[in-house]
């Protein structure tokens, strides 16, 4: 197991890794949404393809499992990728970007969900929180809006306004894209609700498989 000790000294080791700058010739076909739902003593890690120009889900896993990392804010990687990982394996569908269902830079030591999901597969993805980390400036009210999210003085994302008059998400880079190719990115795949459809379809196929457990992959290695 490792250490809360050892998590941090990970982070701060692989964070420099991070590329902040998009490939050449980048142009997602399929994207998938990364997402985690937790049950009384274990959790179900989801996976979800969905195609960038139809948002048809065009693959899907559930891998259920166990971690044995405690709940640290700022640590949730090493509570949830391992699983994830298992569920990205299994997936049919090559996808061409990670959509995480959390932050990228957008964390104290520049390397949250999305950068180290990013990092240890080599593709490209964007982290997409429901919490700011950092100061932000309401963006106006318009789909598309966004104002700069800073830490520390640094513009570690975007509060974006994925919808008319609903709160924005907070978008960072995770590894190989940059802000302006996430912003994009997020807002062709949320065209009617605040969420991205990756993270929709990923947090209903863990909330249902959670439930019921029908479909899953039960994983324990």
């Amino acid at each position: 197991m490792t250490t809360v000790e050892e998590a941090v000294a990970l982070q701060e080791e692989l964070a420099p890794q991070v590329i902040r700058t998009v490939p050449d010739g980048f142009s997602p076909k399929v994207a998938v949404g990364l997402d985690v739902a937790y049950g009384s003593d274990d959790l179900v890690a989801a996976a979800v393809c969905v195609d960038v120009a139809t948002l048809e889900i065009v693959d899907s896993v559930a891998v259920r499992d166990v971690t044995d990392f405690p709940y640290v804010p700022g640590l949730f990687a090493f509570r949830e990728l391992p699983s994830l990982l298992k569920a990205l394996d299994r997936l049919k569908v090559v996808p061409d970007v990670l959509v995480c269902d959390g932050q990228g830079i957008a964390h104290p030591r520049r390397f949250g969900l999305a950068s180290h999901a990013g990092v240890v597969t080599g593709l490209p993805s964007v982290g997409v929180g429901k919490q700011a980390l950092g100061h932000y400036d309401p963006p106006g009210p318009g789909r598309g809006d966004w104002t700069p999210l800073v830490d520390n003085d640094e513009v570690v994302g975007r509060a974006l306004r994925t919808q008319a008059g609903v709160k924005p998400v907070f978008v960072s880079i995770g590894h190989k894209i940059d802000l302006d190719t996430a912003t994009e990115l997020v807002l062709r795949l949320s065209p009617k609700y605040r969420l991205p459809e990756t993270t929709r379809a990923a947090d209903q196929l863990g909330r249902r498989v959670s439930a019921g457990g029908v479909g899953v992959q039960d994983v324990t290695d």
